[in-house]
């Protein structure tokens, strides 16, 4: 089994980490203010309420949006200074062991998983399209897919040197899978919601 590589810095993903971490923390963060104002004032008109379709008031007050017992939002208060924290440690030149990156990995994964239930109630029970949460969605997905390839092309999961290498190359194809995987989503949701019929 080839030991992970340490040779290198991934800087490319410790930027990405950063950027993600603070972009998906800003939309926790939002959705956090807008419970807050409906916590305050049930009948309150969110900023995010842009139509029947495009809303975030009937995600926060379903039992999707609480599905711990506490609103989603929080965790994302919590979760998304995670990859900002381990962005930064790897740019001052952090070298993490590897169970460190198992344990950021499986957390990554967890999240990914969650934010595709959260796309299958949002579309397909909830019938809307929530703005803050679609921007999480946005930072979430690509985050998935460049954490699995760093851990399978760096070694740090033990996989075969012809996986590892094609980790290696597709890292540089994220962009188009991320764009990929939002245009299966769209489709999905002008197929189940008629966006484009709602807003024309």
């Amino acid at each position: 089994m080839t030991p992970p590589s340490t040779r290198t810095r991934p800087t490319a993903l410790a930027v990405w980490l950063i950027v993600a971490g603070a972009i998906g923390w800003w939309a926790a963060f939002s959705l956090t203010i807008e419970r807050l104002h409906l916590l305050a004032d049930p009948d309150a008109i969110l900023g995010c309420d842009i139509s029947p379709l495009v809303q975030c008031g009937k995600n926060l007050t379903s039992w999707q949006g609480a599905l711990l017992g506490f609103p989603n939002p929080i965790l994302g208060l919590t979760g998304w200074m995670a990859p900002v924290v381990v962005g930064v440690a790897i740019l001052a030149g952090a070298r993490f062991a590897r169970w460190f990156w198992w344990l950021f990995a499986a957390g990554v994964t967890l999240a990914f998983v969650f934010v595709l239930w959260l796309i299958g109630q949002s579309i397909f029970v909830l019938g809307t399209l929530c703005p803050w949460c679609m921007v999480t969605w946005v930072v979430t997905i690509p985050t998935f897919y460049v954490v699995t390839l760093h851990v399978l092309s760096t070694g740090i999961v033990p996989a075969p040197r012809g996986i590892r290498h094609g980790a290696d190359r597709l890292m540089g194809w994220v962009p188009l899978l991320a764009v990929v995987s939002y245009a299966v989503i769209a489709i999905i949701a002008q197929l189940r919601l008629d966006v484009l019929g709602s807003v024309f």
